[in-house]
């Protein structure tokens, strides 16, 4: 299982369009997703301010895009990098971060 860590905006989007996509894989290439024991660390880092969040649990299994797993160099760990859109029966759970 992986994570992504989403607003609900941008989870209706997904559903209204009948596949999940990121800014990010129009400028980098690729959706951001993280392991269970980093999401805490990327919410930190990057949404301390958005105060509703969702986290979307993916199987990557089921994922019709392709996964890589690369180094961030900032943080030096691995992380699971979405090339394409998320198809939306791989989000087997939408749960509410904290």
């Amino acid at each position: 299982m992986i994570y992504h860590i989403t607003t609900p905006q941008a989870w209706d989007l997904a559903q209204q369009q009948g596949a999940y996509s990121t800014a990010s894989l129009a400028t980098e290439g690729f959706i951001h997703c993280s392991t269970q024991q980093q999401v805490a660390a990327v919410v930190t880092r990057y949404y301390q301010n958005e105060p509703n969040l969702l986290l979307l649990h993916i199987d990557e299994a089921t994922l019709t895009s392709e996964l890589k797993w690369e180094l961030s160099p900032s943080v030096n760990e691995l992380f699971p990098h979405i090339f394409g859109t998320i198809n939306l029966d791989a989000i087997v759970e939408v749960a509410k971060y904290k």
